[in-house]
């Protein structure tokens, strides 16, 4: 069975988990409307990830994808995040506030949170995909034995063949034009920085997998254009942040909108990993100083964050988005699903 017929889509699409912007009620609606809607759980606890499931499952009987964040386990560095403290402080006091004195871990990872796999284990979601890495052979063994298709984001065919070799069902190609987090699974290696095209063509001829093309796709021709290239489906994330359903900011929705759309940014200083953001003052900060790991940078970012917005400056939000941002168009996600549908069906005419 192939993959639209085991989870029953009537789109090759899967709306792509966007931790803090997709919500329960995003994927339920796209989920519905016959793509795969998607929650992510790497940015909460399982106590978190058990009630967001529950809502989705409330609200849609159709499958659904729960995503986790397999990254390294972070390094505390004291002298390190304090000249990063450091460095920022001047912005601190624009905005009448000051740093954190301590850094911390906001995220745990899955291949260290043995609560959130056996939750997952426990409410067997039929999709579970990861980021930033794969999970250990216990993990995936466990999540396999309950019927969960597995996803991996992949962004070089080296990363495609370790997913196979770890049995991995389905790999998300994410190429350099996707907006948030890269999926590297070392982001101290050298990254290639494959487009979208060139990778899903790369893993796709290696054959070992089915392929969703992700990064850089908006619309129905973009859809059309991964299946000519030998995907099973599309993932899409930007295009659905204008939703009503997503968890967006207004400053976030109309940065969308605006100028910044056209100059997305690949930077780690908002959270301590690669990640495309619309072009802000956060983005645009340059130096030399060493960057915390992940996510113990993303500890003083999201603090900038909050200060900057007390004092009505939205330029320091983590405002993720992909090069085709200027192609975005807020409608209902079931609306936009629709939508691409009819795109998909002209383009295949």
């Amino acid at each position: 069975m192939n993959f639209l017929e085991r989870l029953g889509l009537s789109i090759p699409l899967i709306q792509a988990p966007m931790a803090g912007t997709s919500t329960p009620e995003m994927a339920a609606q796209v989920s519905d409307a016959g793509a795969l809607g998607s929650i992510a759980v790497g940015a909460t606890d399982a106590a978190g990830a058990r009630a967001m499931i529950a809502e989705v499952r409330a609200r849609t009987d159709r499958p659904f994808n729960v995503n986790v964040f397999v990254h390294s386990t972070p390094v505390a560095d004291p002298a390190r995040e304090t000249a990063w403290t450091q460095w920022l402080r001047s912005l601190f006091v624009e905005f009448g506030a000051e740093p954190p004195k301590a850094l911390r871990t906001i995220y745990r990872s899955f291949a260290d949170d043995a609560d959130m796999l056996a939750l997952l284990v426990e409410q067997a979601p039929p999709v579970v995909s990861f980021h930033f890495g794969l999970p250990s052979e216990e993990a995936i063994a466990a999540l396999r034995g309950r019927g969960a298709l597995l996803l991996a984001s992949v962004t070089s065919l080296d990363e495609a063949r370790a997913a196979a070799a770890a049995g991995i069902d389905v790999v998300v190609a994410q190429g350099i034009e996707a907006g948030g987090h890269r999926g590297m699974f070392d982001p101290a290696a050298p990254d290639a920085q494959l487009g979208t095209m060139a990778l899903t063509r790369l893993v796709v001829r290696e054959g070992s997998l089915p392929v969703v093309a992700a990064g850089g796709i908006m619309d129905g021709a973009g859809i059309a254009a991964a299946l000519d290239l030998g995907a099973v489906a599309a993932q899409m994330g930007t295009a659905f942040v204008g939703c009503p359903e997503s968890a967006a900011d207004e400053a976030y929705r109309a940065a969308l909108a605006g100028p910044g759309a056209y100059r997305t940014v690949l930077t780690p200083l908002i959270s301590g990993r690669p990640a495309r953001a619309l072009a802000n003052r956060f983005t645009a900060l340059a130096g030399d100083v060493p960057v915390p790991d992940y996510p113990i940078a993303y500890d003083a970012g999201k603090a900038l964050n909050a200060a900057a917005k007390a004092r009505g400056e939205h330029g320091f939000g983590a405002q993720w988005a992909g090069q085709g941002a200027p192609l975005a168009r807020p409608m209902p996600a079931a609306q936009l699903v629709e939508t691409l549908r009819e795109e998909l069906a002209m383009c295949r005419r």
